[in-house]
């Protein structure tokens, strides 16, 4: 069971079509390649922007994509994104979200709603959140969401194909995202085409 990365987004209410920002990101990717790691990160920005802005308010995703799920969890346009391996119990999943999301509001409190741009400052909790919470069990000791979760609707999408708009192609996403270097992009396209694209999430 593991964590992958964990990002806090604002997503803006307003379907003016504009990206979430990011405004905390931390992320363990020891276990891929050194010479993978970069891309592994950027395409973890892009997926998590892309699955947050496709997150209702007050509503929890659960997106599977090969071996790992990516969660999210929108309150009233804070969103918090994680990206876990499929062994990790899902109702510990939301635990951690549920638990940075009331973190992030309690050290930061509404100043969030004016942040423009991505947030390049680490908020140290993420990154222990991101270790102690490697074990499930931590996450559900420490908050109990069973009742908010029964009441919560979580929509499980097969793929993350399912989570985009109607039209929208994941490839057109790649080639215009700004989350991805040429490199990235170049290694997604030839990952495609030899049908090994999802291995890197």
């Amino acid at each position: 069971m593991k964590i992958t990365a964990l990002l806090v987004l604002k997503c803006d209410s307003r379907s003016d079509g504009s990206d979430p920002v990011i405004l905390a990101n931390a992320t363990d990717v020891n276990h891929f390649g050194y010479f993978q790691r970069v891309t592994v990160r950027q395409f973890i920005v892009f997926v998590g922007r892309t699955v947050a802005k496709r997150t209702p308010p007050d509503q929890r995703h659960s997106v599977q994509h090969e071996e790992y799920k990516v969660h999210s969890y929108n309150r009233n346009g804070l969103c918090v994104v994680g990206f876990m391996d499929d062994h990790y119990p899902v109702r510990s999943a939301f635990s951690v979200l549920n638990k940075v999301i009331d973190e992030y509001q309690k050290c930061f409190g509404e100043t969030w709603r004016n942040i423009q741009a991505d947030s390049t400052q680490p908020w140290p909790y993420l990154n222990e959140a991101l270790t102690k919470f490697q074990d499930p069990g931590e996450a559900d000791n420490l908050l109990k969401i069973q009742r908010e979760l029964d009441e919560t609707k979580i929509i499980l999408h097969k793929t993350i194909d399912s989570v985009l708009e109607r039209g929208e192609k994941l490839d057109s996403l790649v080639e215009k995202s700004s989350d991805l270097s040429a490199a990235s992009q170049m290694f997604y396209k030839q990952a495609k085409k030899t049908n090994q694209c999802c291995t890197i999430l």
